[in-house]
């Protein structure tokens, strides 16, 4: 199992050397990745950074550490913008991007970034198709509902071709989502209860088979908070994921009113003490 960890922006918020120095520690550590989530304009969502521009800056102060932007509402972003930051962002790191792609729930923020929240499914799927596209082919030839790409490509590509592709949904996605997984993703972000594990998986699953693709290549990845209200439980729910398989770990640091070295103390102090 790979463990991975949360670079805790919400509450180091500008503290941008707090911010590198936790993710220098986490890549000397042996953390194997690293995640930044994504919020653009949403009310109430607390300090957040661009999340593409964030790993920008840490992929220059790290080494070997996966960077894993989770999740980007990719459909209330242009996707061939898109494809060029992520290629930049893969080609600067030397290979380091793992993205992580989702439709979002908040209308205003697509109503502000001028794209329609109502059409977001289906517009990602297509995203998906073409992202992909964009990262293999010297020369694309697309034509879409909602991209038109004619005699055009990306320059440079990037390290990885192509960069992999997780999906993230809350709780228990609905059906479609489930399905997008099973053809399209890479992996998927375990968002439900591990009592709900089977099923949602079982779903993907078949999904993948009817795809004609082979389920135990998509990759999976749950969360767990090393501090708050179940800080004593930790290792045991890593444990438990571990038990059904799940691939990927991403411990969280955030949550318990640490300042900038109590986050650090507690991401030594979890490497140390992982099951």
């Amino acid at each position: 199992m790979k463990i991975g960890v949360s670079l805790p922006i919400r509450e180091l918020k500008d503290d941008v050397g707090a911010l590198v120095a936790f993710a220098q520690a986490a890549d000397d550590l042996g953390y194997s990745h690293l995640r930044v989530p994504d919020q653009v304009l949403r009310p109430n969502s607390g300090h957040l950074h661009e999340p593409l521009m964030a790993l920008a800056y840490i992929a220059a102060a790290t080494k070997d550490i996966e960077l894993c932007p989770s999740v980007i509402v990719a459909p209330a972003r242009q996707t061939v913008l898109l494809a060029k930051q992520l290629a930049t962002l893969d080609a600067m790191s030397g290979g380091r991007v793992r993205l992580g792609i989702g439709v979002g729930g908040s209308a205003p923020e697509y109503e502000a970034l001028g794209e329609d929240f109502h059409t977001r499914g289906r517009r990602c799927e297509e995203q998906i198709d073409l992202l992909r596209r964009l990262w293999t082919e010297e020369t694309v030839d697309f034509e879409g509902r909602w991209d038109t790409v004619h005699g055009a490509g990306l320059d440079p590509l990037p390290v990885q071709r192509p960069i992999p592709i997780w999906i993230g949904a809350a709780g228990v996605p609905v059906p479609r989502i489930l399905r997008r997984m099973g053809r399209q993703a890479d992996g998927w972000f375990v968002l439900c209860s591990p009592e709900q594990f089977d099923d949602v998986k079982a779903e993907i699953d078949a999904a993948a088979v009817a795809a004609g693709r082979d389920p135990g290549e998509i990759g999976t990845e749950a969360g767990v908070a090393v501090v708050g209200a179940r800080e004593a439980e930790w290792k045991d729910r890593v444990q438990g994921w571990q038990a059904k398989g799940v691939g990927r770990i991403c411990l969280r640091t955030l949550g318990g009113g640490l300042d900038a070295d109590g986050h650090i103390a507690k991401l030594k102090q979890a490497w140390q003490e992982q099951p």
